[in-house]
């Protein structure tokens, strides 16, 4: 396989990934707001196991890279890595909205 391919492949494989757990914690948020915690919990949950499959392929990537240094820095991948960080963000912070909702709640 073409290293630019593989590489594409990858890139856009953690882009959706992390995408979809972003969606999910932002959902999470969402479903606190309106008193559903047992949902919002099940959202993060979803989330995670989303970040997680986006984390192994990035991992991929920089296990590649220490093995043959075939990994160039693109546009593609400089996103990629910007979407992961960005989900990760987004997971610590609907963690904390939701238990901001919960103590609203009580």
């Amino acid at each position: 396989m073409d290293v630019m391919i593989g590489l594409e492949l990858i890139s856009f494989q953690i882009i959706n990934y992390v995408g979809a757990a972003r969606d999910k914690y932002l959902e999470a948020i969402s479903q606190a707001k309106k008193g559903n915690f047992e949902r919002a919990e099940e959202l993060l949950k979803e989330g995670e196991k989303q970040f997680v499959k986006g984390h192994k392929a990035h991992t991929e990537l920089i296990q590649k890279d220490v093995v043959d240094g075939t990994v160039v820095m693109n546009l593609l991948l400089t996103h990629a890595q910007d979407q992961l960080m960005s989900a990760e963000a987004f997971k610590i912070i609907a963690t904390e909205f939701i238990e901001i909702y919960r103590r609203i709640s009580k």
